[in-house]
């Protein structure tokens, strides 16, 4: 199915470009979300009289996620958990702990934007987390992890 992105969308393209991709890609997720339109005459013609605007708020949530990184960028997450005595913890710490502390802490991310590079920690640890504000932000942030003993 051709479709004409509306978004920049990681590893397919640009705002503007038409592209192919899988009619269930296209059908569940890209045009639910408002990321693409059907690449049809009408729909080209209607983003091309809307492309600044596009490009524009584009450009803003550049900046936001930009001002955002820098604030975030260097900063220390501090978590405590219940471990034995080897440092292992009873249970583990995601991306949904990480995404908490950082929201008290007064930024707002949803889980999805934590990458754990190799999943759940389980250790108690220092360890360095990927937080991907957007397509071309992405912050690395420090998550110290303590064990209580129970």
């Amino acid at each position: 199915m051709q479709i004409i992105l509306l978004d920049k969308v990681v590893n397919l393209g640009n705002l503007g470009e038409v592209v192919k991709v899988k009619d269930g890609y296209a059908r569940n997720f890209l045009i639910p979300s408002g990321r693409a339109r059907r690449a049809t005459a009408a729909a080209k013609a209607e983003f091309e009289a809307k492309r600044a605007q596009l490009e524009k708020v584009a450009a803003e949530k550049l900046a936001l996620a930009q001002a955002q990184g820098e604030k975030l960028a260097g900063s220390t997450v501090k978590l405590t958990q219940k471990a034995g005595v080897d440092g292992r913890l009873f249970g583990s710490v995601t991306h949904q702990d990480i995404a908490e502390e950082l929201n008290k802490q007064g930024y707002k991310l949803a889980k999805s934007q934590v990458r754990l590079p190799n999943g759940p920690i389980k250790t108690v640890s220092d360890s360095s987390v990927s937080v991907v504000l957007h397509t071309d932000v992405v912050v690395q942030v420090s998550v110290s992890v303590y064990g209580e003993t129970a």
